[in-house]
């Protein structure tokens, strides 16, 4: 881990134009190139992030989705699909409650 943040968000900077170039050359769904691009500044955002938090206590407002195999992980086990609200309600203060999916789903 980097422990200087301007060194960390140069790597970060340049994942993203890699991530960019190879996005827009892609050859199918699953281009490796896109793959590994995607991975690469996925780690070079959390290494910044934690430079960021480690130098200033500050961090991103940014999160890291995991793939489908990581939400997969996250199903409740009734296997209706929810995954993608498995402790969201935990997480963020809504205003109003009728907006809180948890309680939408009682």
């Amino acid at each position: 881990m980097s422990a200087d943040p301007r060194a960390a968000l140069a790597v970060l900077v340049t994942a993203f134009e890699r991530h960019l170039e190879v996005s827009s050359t892609r050859r199918g769904e699953d281009d490796p190139a896109v793959v590994a691009a995607y991975e690469d500044l996925a780690d070079a955002f959390e290494e910044y992030d934690a430079a960021l938090y480690d130098a200033y206590g500050e961090m991103t407002p940014l999160d890291i989705y995991g793939t489908d195999d990581e939400l997969d992980d996250h199903d409740d086990e009734d296997g209706d699909g929810d995954r993608l609200y498995a402790g969201l309600s935990d997480d963020i203060e809504y205003d109003d409650p009728d907006d809180d999916p948890e309680r939408a789903r009682s």
